[in-house]
């Protein structure tokens, strides 16, 4: 794993994220150097989704009211079905993924998370990949789907399930330690 110390990444989460995808990234990124926060709806402790049954709590370590895009190196969205599902209907959490986006930071989605991906219009003409449930909705929001652990475009990095995490967690501190995403393309 790449150092990628004096970076902070943000993780945007709310109750129902696939657990795995919330805390393999935050232990990763932080044994990487990163300093990393859980940004959530409101302050107060959010649960995961673990098995098909609700799992642990994640403490939340800013709300989305408290933050800025400006403060973070990287953004990294967990899946799970109900988390992106409720995140995407909030202007708030589109808007700072948009302009992460814009900022030419990191973003990066596991699993249904490239719903926040397609509702923050940043998805149309890029490669990537997510859970396979979700291809069709990806390809009609005009992404190039592939069936890979990990796709990489231009800073957008996407994985596809739990399975993928150590190439995922790993493609991520890759491209913030290269800075790869200062030549992404707008």
């Amino acid at each position: 794993m790449h150092d990628i110390s004096g970076k902070t990444v943000a993780i945007i989460a709310t109750n129902g994220f696939e657990q795995s995808e919330l805390e393999v990234p935050l232990e990763k990124l932080k044994d990487a150097g990163a300093q990393v926060h859980v940004i959530s709806l409101t302050s107060d402790a959010i649960t995961g989704w673990k098995n098909g049954d609700w799992g642990s709590k994640v403490a939340v370590d800013r709300t989305i009211d408290d933050v800025s895009p400006d403060d973070y190196d990287a953004l990294v969205l967990p899946g799970g079905q109900m988390n992106p599902d409720i995140l995407r209907v909030e202007p708030k959490v589109i808007a700072f993924i948009k302009t992460i986006f814009e900022q030419k930071k990191i973003v990066a989605a596991i699993c249904h998370a490239p719903w926040l991906l397609i509702e923050a219009g940043i998805i149309k003409g890029r490669a990537v990949t997510s859970y396979g449930s979700i291809k069709t909705d990806v390809i009609n929001a005009g992404g190039v789907w592939e069936d890979s652990a990990v796709v990489v475009d231009k800073g957008l990095v996407t994985s596809r399930k739990p399975d993928d995490l150590d190439a995922f967690c790993s493609k991520i501190a890759e491209e913030i330690a290269e800075g790869k995403h200062a030549a992404r393309a707008a």
